[in-house]
């Protein structure tokens, strides 16, 4: 059986912690800013954590 290639878009956009979470960058931060609220833009600010099912199958298509 081949290898699994790794989803290099996913490879790019996500990090795996040491704990074995995901970590990833908030979507819709990078510009255009004028016309978000400050609220917004707060909570947009930090990186984002995903756990669970969701993780596992992020780690599947990083190749392992």
């Amino acid at each position: 059986m081949p290898k699994m290639k790794t989803h290099k878009g996913i490879k790019k956009r996500f990090k795996i912690t040491a704990r074995g979470k995901m970590r990833y960058k908030h979507p819709g931060h990078g510009h255009l800013m004028d016309s978000k609220n400050a609220k917004r833009k707060r909570r947009l600010r930090g990186p984002a954590v995903i756990t669970g099912v969701y993780a596992e199958k992020l780690k599947l298509a990083l190749g392992g």
